[in-house]
């Protein structure tokens, strides 16, 4: 199974993919653990897209494509930015770090998914999960 679809960058196109996190829930009889995880990273990843890759640019889109094969799902999220660099992301467990109310979205990703990649400068990531 493989679904691809763009949405502009607008945050209340976060809608969208929700709709698709859940319709791929229905489909697979996903957990509600699962689902929940699934949900939350692929959430946070389209909204770091439309928020800082795409800087909430209505004409550039977010891409984001839902793959599963035999016992894993892949879910890919591109911006159309410059990308960051994703091996320097603070740690928002820090003392230092804790009052801020950003930069949570990635240690998010890391922990609800089985794996995450980053390539094209940042710009894509992947999150990979077992099913």
């Amino acid at each position: 199974m493989e679904k691809m679809f763009n949405i502009p960058s607008k945050i209340e196109n976060l809608r969208i993919v929700e709709k698709a996190v859940d319709e791929l829930s229905s489909e697979y009889n996903l957990s509600s653990e699962l689902y929940g995880n699934i949900l939350i990273a692929t959430i946070e990843a389209a909204n770091n897209a439309i928020l800082h890759g795409n800087k909430l640019d209505e004409n550039k889109n977010v891409h984001i494509k839902f793959k599963i094969e035999e016992k894993f799902l892949s879910i890919v999220v591109k911006d159309q930015g410059n990308g960051f660099d994703y091996s320097h992301i603070p740690d928002p467990t820090a003392p230092e770090n804790l009052e801020k109310i950003n930069g949570r979205g990635v240690f998010l990703m890391e922990r609800l998914s089985d794996k995450i990649l980053f390539s094209d400068n940042g710009s894509k990531v992947e999150l990979l999960f077992n099913i």
